[in-house]
């Protein structure tokens, strides 16, 4: 397999023993596929819009193969008013008032304008190595507000330089950085979406090649620009170096760092800020009991092992004005026995809640090389489900969620609140503009840019 197969969003599967994803049908779920369900009734004999009609789906097809005369819609129109009438039947089935993709949300004194959301994705472009975001960066994310996303999640950003994954990582760890990061901001916020950003520290993560660098997979050496990593004790990832162990005052000024880091992003427009503790990087690295040997007040039980975010909540929320929200990614589960699970994610969202947490951003995986990852559409769908049934926290849903229908139907089984939509994204920066005319809202509803009107669908 090639690496941008053993990649999803702001986890890499490198190092995992991953099922073939060449046997994924990333374009279907086993809800999505309509043409493995029985049919029905509908599907049989849909009415033609625009002549009241009955047409059946073989006479659409054996016209179109002969050429036939132009019909009221074509066989492709005939499948997405199909779709749209499914998920219209499957939303009423539902709940008759749970929001929709494009129902608004609103956090705090921040509304987003729809449920489909840009996740954090690491693009490793900050090709001069200072953290500084480039002309590639304001392509990738304003592209994307422009095709209809809600919010735009930037990628990872390190808090501290040896804090960078890779040294072509994007940071905020020095002011100098936040006027790099203004006009990406303003671009963003004027194609109407909301500008948030990830703030992270990779731990003993850190310090690992890429595309732009070379050492991929392997710890990029001193001499070529690498440094030495750190962690909660002195255990090491896979095959990469073993860190050092943090004190207990370097801890404080980690917590320190990602609070003034925050309050960088905030100087330079961002209305939301997510906190990564999800895969394997330094947060996640400090939750795990497999990767935190500590016997001070930052390991042992979930109290001790989860201090370290509560603290960086606690001074990011503080860094920041009352009406921006603060976001929480996590790992619901690292797949592996005896590693951080599901019940301890929603124990922990229930305390980060009170703390002021807005949105907990639910993802898996990452503590563990050599673990088996069930990896299919939906795959952690369940997860998020959970931990807003049962933590009472809004939620987004993440993993492999590609389609339209697929994303909808997760909103309206109450599984979560908003979706984030990563690998598909990356191949259609407009897909909630097709999603909208897939499900049949009105085109006046969709979010297109004025200059795009002319090409709605």
């Amino acid at each position: 397999m090639s690496n941008d197969d053993l990649t999803h969003e702001n986890f890499d599967f490198r190092g995992f023993d991953v099922p073939d994803l060449k046997a994924v049908t990333l374009a279907s779920s086993s809800d999505g596929d309509q043409s493995k369900q029985p049919k029905t009734k509908h599907e049989d004999a849909s009415k033609n819009r625009k002549h009241g009609k009955k047409k059946s789906k073989s006479d659409a097809r054996s016209k179109k193969r002969a050429g036939a005369g132009k019909t009221s819609e074509s066989f492709d129109d005939y499948e997405d008013y199909e779709e749209r009438e499914a998920v219209s039947k499957a939303d009423k089935k539902v709940s008759k008032d749970r929001p929709g993709l494009f129902a608004p949300m609103t956090l705090r004194e921040v509304t987003v304008r729809n449920r489909i959301w840009l996740p954090p994705m690491y693009t490793y472009s900050s090709f001069a190595r200072d953290g500084r975001p480039t002309p590639f960066h304001y392509q990738h994310y304003v592209s994307r507000a422009f095709g209809g996303f809600g919010m735009v999640i930037v990628e990872s950003t390190a808090v501290a330089p040896e804090g960078r994954i890779t040294p072509c990582d994007l940071g905020l760890w020095e002011d100098g950085q936040i006027d790099a990061w203004r006009w990406i901001v303003d671009g963003i916020r004027e194609a109407g979406a909301v500008p948030a950003i990830q703030l992270n520290h990779a731990g003993r993560k850190a310090s690992t090649g890429c595309f732009a660098v070379g050492y991929d997979g392997q710890n990029v050496p001193e001499e070529a620009g690498g440094w030495p990593t750190m962690a909660p004790s002195e255990i090491a990832f896979g095959g990469l170096r073993t860190p050092r162990a943090l004190s207990v005052d370097e801890i404080h000024g980690l917590v320190g760092a990602f609070a003034v880091a925050a309050g960088r992003a905030v100087a330079a427009g961002f209305q939301a800020i997510q906190i990564h503790a999800a895969h394997g990087y330094l947060i996640s690295q400090f939750l795990d009991p497999l990767s935190n040997e500590r016997d001070d007040e930052y390991g042992g039980d979930l109290t001790g092992r989860s201090r370290f975010l509560v603290e960086v909540v606690d001074a990011v929320r503080g860094a920041v004005p009352e009406g921006v929200p603060v976001l929480v990614r996590i790992s619901a589960t690292d797949w592996a026995a005896g590693g951080w699970d599901l019940d301890q994610t929603i124990a922990l969202s229930k305390v980060l809640k009170e703390h002021g947490v807005d949105v907990m951003d639910v993802s898996t995986g990452g503590i563990m090389s050599g673990v088996s990852i069930p990896v299919k559409p939906n795959y952690q769908v369940p997860f998020s489900e959970q931990v807003k049934a049962k933590a009472d926290i809004p939620v987004t849903a993440v993993g492999l969620i590609t389609k339209p229908k697929q994303a909808a139907k997760i909103l309206a089984r109450g599984e979560a609140d908003a979706v984030e939509i990563g690998r598909a994204a990356l191949r259609d920066p407009y897909w909630p503009l097709r999603a909208a005319n897939k499900l049949g809202i009105p085109s006046t509803e969709i979010p297109y840019a004025p200059q795009y009107v002319a090409g709605a669908y």
